[in-house]
């Protein structure tokens, strides 16, 4: 009873040394931010979905672009891609506006407008997004960094024993393993989501660009 007692989880990190404890409150503090993050991106990443889903329908129900230009202007929290079609569709209204403005003008201003608001849309649904990165390739390590010290702490006690048995060294051992165990834990989910999220992203980014093309392609006609 007393050596499960020592070895339990808590009994093992109230017992383990201070640069272990320390690594562990750091791997808790990382994990914990980790999930808030996984837990916001996606609430974000499918907002952006069904915001897409939704201007792509009204967009392509062949209603009136101004009356959608208007629209988004209005404050209406389209999402991205209205945002960039916002963007685009105002450099074209402003280059037709001029008398002096050719079509070649007039469209290559739209283009780089939407090119100009493009990245502006990813780099917002991307925030953040690296850190998961980051917590997954460090976690293991910093882990590993609290495994080697309780190691070394546990054959260092032996030192002070003049005939080693498994008790002496299973505290040591203990506190080594679940650091490795927290590393992990702060790594696999922040790992798997970052996969996750990049392929959402990456697929928004292509409705994106395909919108783009079709949209320039609409109003090469109205130019």
């Amino acid at each position: 009873m007393n050596v499960q007692s020592d070895l339990s989880l808590f009994a093992s990190v109230a017992q383990a040394s201070l640069p272990v404890q320390a690594v562990l409150a750091l791997l808790v503090f990382i994990s914990l931010w980790s999930w808030w993050q996984i837990f916001l991106k996606l609430f974000t990443l499918r907002r952006a979905s069904r915001e897409t889903e939704r201007f792509e329908d009204d967009f392509w129900k062949g209603g009136d672009l101004t009356e959608l230009y208007q629209q988004a202007n209005r404050g209406s929290d389209g999402g991205a891609l209205e945002r960039v079609f916002a963007a685009g569709f105002r450099e074209f209204v402003k280059h037709k506006r001029q008398s002096s403005a050719n079509a070649a003008a007039t469209m290559d201003s739209s283009r780089r407008a939407m090119r100009a608001a493009y990245p502006r849309e990813l780099d917002a649904l991307e925030a953040n997004l690296s850190g998961l990165a980051t917590v997954g390739s460090v976690s293991p390590y910093i882990g590993l960094f609290g495994t080697v010290w309780g190691i070394m702490n546990a054959f260092r006690g032996l030192s002070n024993v003049g005939q080693a048995t498994l008790a002496h060294v299973a505290p040591g051992i203990a506190e080594a393993l679940i650091a490795t165990a927290i590393g992990l834990f702060a790594a696999i989910p922040a790992v798997i989501a970052y996969n996750r999220y990049s392929h959402d992203i990456d697929r928004l980014a292509i409705r994106f660009e395909t919108f783009m093309e079709e949209f320039s392609n609409i109003l090469q006609r109205q130019a």
